[in-house]
C-alpha cells in the first residue's frame, strides 16, 4: 500500500533534521518512490517552513557546523562543445556539487575563443568559482589564454589540463588523469601478447591528444621498437584545425601493412570503432590479424567487438575537481589564505575486452 504523502513528508523532514541536510536522490532511493515525488514533498515542506530546498538538496533549518559551503552558491564549469569524453566528468561534478550544497550552472566553449566569452558569461551570472576545461587545440590556444585566466579574481581549477612550468597560470589548482600511464597500460598490455609493432593512430587536437602522442614516441623509443611503431591522425577531424583535411591522415590498414604491425592503439573511442571497422574491410580481422585498444572508453564496448580501452577515471577526476573548489571557496569565504596550489594526477585504469589477443 501506498505510503500516504503526510506520513512521507513527516519522514523527509526527520532525516533532513537528523542529518542536516540530504540530496533528492538519496531521499527518494531511502523512501523507494520517485524523484519528482521527493521534490514535490520537499517543495511543499519548504512553503511551510518545516527545511529549506536548495539545488537538489533539502536543508535543516537550524545551523549545521559541518555545513560550511552549504550556501547554494552557483559554480559555471566550462567545456568544449561535443566533448563526450567530459560528459561523465561534468556529471560527477555537478553530482558532488549538490552533495556540497552547490549549484553547477554548464557553459559551452564553441570555439578558439569560446572559453574566454564562458567564462564571462558565468562570471556575470553570478559565478563564485569556476571549473575549466578549455579547448586548447594548439599550444598556441593555450599561451593566449594564460594572461585573462591568470587575471581572474574568483577561485578556478583546470580540469583535465596541466599549464607547463613557468606559465602564467602554473599557479591555479588542476586535476588530471595520467595519459603517460595510460599510454603504459596500453603498450604493456600489447607487447605483452607479443606485438612489438604497432601503430598509434591518434588525434591531435587537445592537451590530452598531444600527451598520448608525445608519450607512446618516448615510451615505444625507451623500449627500442619506435621505429617499428608509427603514428597518424586518426580521422581527418583529428587535428587541430578540422576544415581541410590533413596531410597527416593516412589508411590504418595501409598503416599496418607498411609497418608489419599486429596492434594499433587508437585515440579516441569513435575514431577507434571507425578505424576497426575499415580494417575489417581491408580484409584485417580484429583480433585475429591486429589486436586494437581503444584510449578513452567512453563507447569502446557498444562497437560490434567490444574493444579493449585504457579508461581514465573520468568520475573521479569530476569529483577530485569539484573538492579542490570547494576547498578554495570555503578558505575565501573564511579570509584565509588558499594554501599551496594543488595539480592531481589520477591513474587510469585498463579494460580488457575481445579486441585484443596473444600473437600467433
Amino acid at each position: 500500500m501506498r505510503e500516504p504523502a503526510q506520513k512521507r513528508q513527516a519522514r523527509i523532514a526527520a532525516l533532513v533534521e537528523a542529518r542536516g541536510s540530504a540530496r533528492i536522490t538519496d531521499l527518494a532511493d531511502e523512501l523507494a518512490v520517485s524523484v519528482v515525488t521527493v521534490r514535490r514533498d520537499v517543495e511543499e515542506l519548504a512553503q511551510r517552513g518545516e527545511l529549506r530546498r536548495g539545488h537538489g538538496v533539502a536543508r535543516s533549518l537550524r545551523p549545521m557546523p559541518t555545513e560550511s559551503t552549504a550556501t547554494g552558491d552557483t559554480i559555471g564549469m566550462v567545456v568544449p562543445e561535443r566533448n563526450t569524453y567530459l560528459t561523465e566528468v561534468v556529471q560527477a561534478a555537478r553530482e558532488a556539487a549538490e552533495k556540497a550544497g552547490l549549484r553547477l550552472a554548464l557553459h559551452i566553449a564553441a570555439d578558439e575563443r569560446g572559453t574566454e566569452r564562458a567564462v564571462r558569461q558565468a562570471l556575470d551570472a553570478g559565478a563564485r568559482g569556476l571549473l575549466l576545461a578549455p579547448r586548447w587545440r594548439t599550444e598556441a590556444e593555450a599561451r593566449a589564454d594564460h594572461a585573462w585566466l591568470a587575471a581572474l579574481e574568483v577561485p578556478v581549477v583546470l580540469v583535465e589540463r596541466r599549464p607547463h612550468r613557468g606559465s602564467a597560470i602554473y599557479g591555479l589548482d588542476c586535476v588530471r588523469s595520467d595519459h603517460a600511464y595510460g599510454v603504459h597500460l596500453a603498450l604493456e598490455h600489447l607487447i605483452s601478447l607479443g606485438h612489438p609493432r604497432i601503430v598509434l593512430a591518434a588525434r591531435d587536437d587537445s592537451p590530452t591528444a598531444r600527451v598520448i602522442r608525445s608519450e607512446f614516441a618516448a615510451q615505444t623509443a625507451a623500449r627500442g621498437i619506435g621505429e617499428g611503431c608509427p603514428v597518424m591522425l586518426s580521422s581527418r577531424t583529428a587535428g587541430p584545425d578540422p576544415h581541410p583535411r590533413d596531410e597527416r591522415e593516412a589508411d590504418l590498414a595501409a598503416a599496418v601493412r607498411r609497418a608489419g604491425a599486429t596492434a594499433a592503439l587508437i585515440h579516441g573511442d569513435m575514431d577507434a570503432l571507425v578505424l576497426v571497422q575499415r580494417l575489417r574491410e581491408a580484409g584485417i580481422e580484429v583480433p585475429r590479424d591486429c589486436s586494437v585498444v581503444a584510449y578513452n572508453d567512453v563507447v569502446a564496448d557498444m562497437g560490434q567487438i567490444a574493444l579493449t580501452a585504457v579508461a581514465p577515471p573520468k568520475a573521479e577526476v569530476g569529483q577530485a575537481a569539484l573538492e579542490l573548489l570547494t576547498r578554495q571557496l570555503e578558505r575565501t569565504r573564511a579570509g584565509r589564505w588558499a594554501g599551496a596550489a594543488r595539480h592531481l594526477e589520477l591513474l587510469p585504469d585498463l579494460v580488457v575486452r575481445d579486441s585484443t589477443a596473444q600473437l600467433l
